[in-house]
């Protein structure tokens, strides 16, 4: 098998923007009477979408919930973030990846954030119409570690390019454990990156580097075949 496409998660991966979600969801849980610390954030709920998050947290803390105050704390929180959005910053080294990896594959995103989110912060980057599919938290059911989002993102490449590109042809690009299990329970590669936790915490995926600054698409490539492959 050879590598036919790669598929991104979003935060954590090409933008640095983690911290800025961790207060954003800080912010609207407050509001709602609710505390989630930095430390609850990164050690349990990093992986997780806006309203699974949301979900999670009320049911752990005991906070009575219903799906309408969820939905108003999800589209409160993608206000937020619309509002900052100009501060968004790619991390180093994604820009420069996906325009070389855009010219030799197809590319998607799949990712707990919102689609409007992602398409904003990727257009203002000028990197929108490399993506041949994007899929966000409102497009699946399930959220990682569930596969579903990956599945969907190389559903639709394949959809849009008339392809048969299998899943053990995919490297997903990672940067939580959720999102490698995601990746593994799909049936593709996965290289993760140490953006978000330490490298030692990252060792189920297949290959973990510091940065995307620091791989190229011929290392990736003359590789592949070297991959420990330990899908579940």
């Amino acid at each position: 098998m050879t590598l036919e496409a790669i598929l991104f998660d979003f935060n954590g991966v090409l933008v640095d923007d983690e911290p800025m979600h961790a207060v954003l969801f800080q912010k609207v849980l407050a509001e709602e009477g609710v505390h989630l610390s930095k430390e609850e954030y990164y050690a349990k709920y990093l992986p997780y979408p806006d309203r699974d998050l949301f979900q999670a947290v009320m049911k752990e803390k005991g906070v009575a919930f219903d799906s309408a105050r969820i939905e108003r704390m999800a589209e409160r929180k993608a206000r937020y973030y619309a509002e900052d959005a100009d501060g968004v910053v790619f991390f180093p080294g994604a820009r420069e990846f996906v325009q070389s990896a855009a010219r030799r594959f197809p590319l998607a995103v799949a990712s707990g954030a919102r689609r409007e989110e992602i398409e904003t912060a990727l257009h203002r980057a000028g990197l929108l119409n490399l993506f041949q599919a994007i899929v966000g938290a409102e497009d699946v059911g399930h959220g990682k570690p569930d596969p579903e989002a990956f599945q969907r993102a190389l559903e639709e490449i394949n959809n849009l390019l008339g392809s048969e590109i299998a899943p053990e042809e995919c490297l997903v690009v990672e940067d939580s454990k959720g999102g490698i299990q995601a990746a593994h329970r799909a049936g593709m590669n996965c290289l993760a990156v140490a953006n978000s936790y330490p490298e030692e915490e990252l060792g189920q995926a297949d290959w973990v580097v510091k940065s995307l600054s620091e791989i190229s698409l011929e290392i990736l490539e003359h590789s592949w075949d070297d991959f420990k492959k330990n899908i579940t």
